[in-house]
């Protein structure tokens, strides 16, 4: 039997794809939820096949869902975004039903996902591609999703001081604590405010306003002080970066 979770904030939505899902005997809805928090949980106690899930949904959104989840299962995409925005998810061969959907075009999107279920490697390759991909949601550029435990936090992009790459997670500090996220310090290079933030070194990225004042170190190198007390090293390249932002 397969096992299908919905996760959609619309009552509606998750209704017709029930609806839909009766004419497949081998296909058990174990779960429905109305957003990310409760999505994240059912995976990880009923270990889905297959979700649909929504794009736009309170809280966290379907991206910021699944970059919580160690082991994503293969996803159908539920959305309204309109069908230029779509072509990302087109080119990585992920299936996606463009709301309102019919059921044919939902039978379609099954059976796309029934032939490429044997490639595993391939499917979640196309998922990773995906997720750092520009088709993501305004709100994922002014904070950050992160898990801790059975808990999930959302830490605004103001309150961080600085990022360091951890082997392969970034640590992400705040004035009062540190989280650990399963990224690069590339992907926050490219998707945080280069306005705000500057990636100063190999291994890190600080925040602007953090910033109290650089000084000489030894030879030719530098290090960033910030407001929290954190010595920030300076590469060669990063500290003529920092200097061009701040006009020096």
């Amino acid at each position: 039997m397969i096992k299908v979770i919905l996760i959609d904030d619309e009552p509606l939505a998750r209704s017709i794809s029930r609806e839909y899902l009766q004419a497949h005997a081998d296909i058990e809805i174990v779960q429905e939820c109305n957003d990310g928090f409760e999505g994240v949980k059912a995976i990880a106690q009923h270990k889905p096949d297959l979700i649909f899930l929504d794009i736009q949904m309170p809280k966290i959104n379907g991206f910021e869902m699944l970059e919580l989840l160690d082991q994503p299962p293969s996803v159908i995409f539920t959305t309204a975004f309109d069908e230029y925005a779509m072509k990302a998810f087109e080119s990585h061969a992920i299936d996606y039903l463009l709301k309102p959907f019919s059921k044919e075009r939902f039978d379609k999107a099954l059976q796309k996902w029934s032939q490429q279920r044997g490639n595993t490697t391939e499917e979640k390759t196309s998922q990773q591609v995906l997720l750092t991909e520009e088709v993501r949601q305004p709100e994922e550029r002014n904070r950050i999703v992160v898990k801790e435990g059975g808990n999930i936090r959302i830490i605004p992009v103001h309150e961080i001081q600085y990022l360091e790459a951890y082997d392969d997670y970034v640590k992400i500090f705040t004035q009062k604590e540190m989280f650990l996220k399963k990224k690069t310090m590339s992907f926050y290079e490219q998707n945080l405010d280069a306005a705000q933030f500057v990636r100063v070194h190999r291994s890190y990225m600080i925040h602007l306003g953090q910033l109290t004042r650089i000084e000489p170190l030894e030879k030719d190198s530098h290090i960033a002080l910030l407001k929290s007390g954190a010595k920030i090293p300076l590469s060669k390249s990063g500290y003529t970066k920092l200097k061009s932002v701040l006009g020096l």
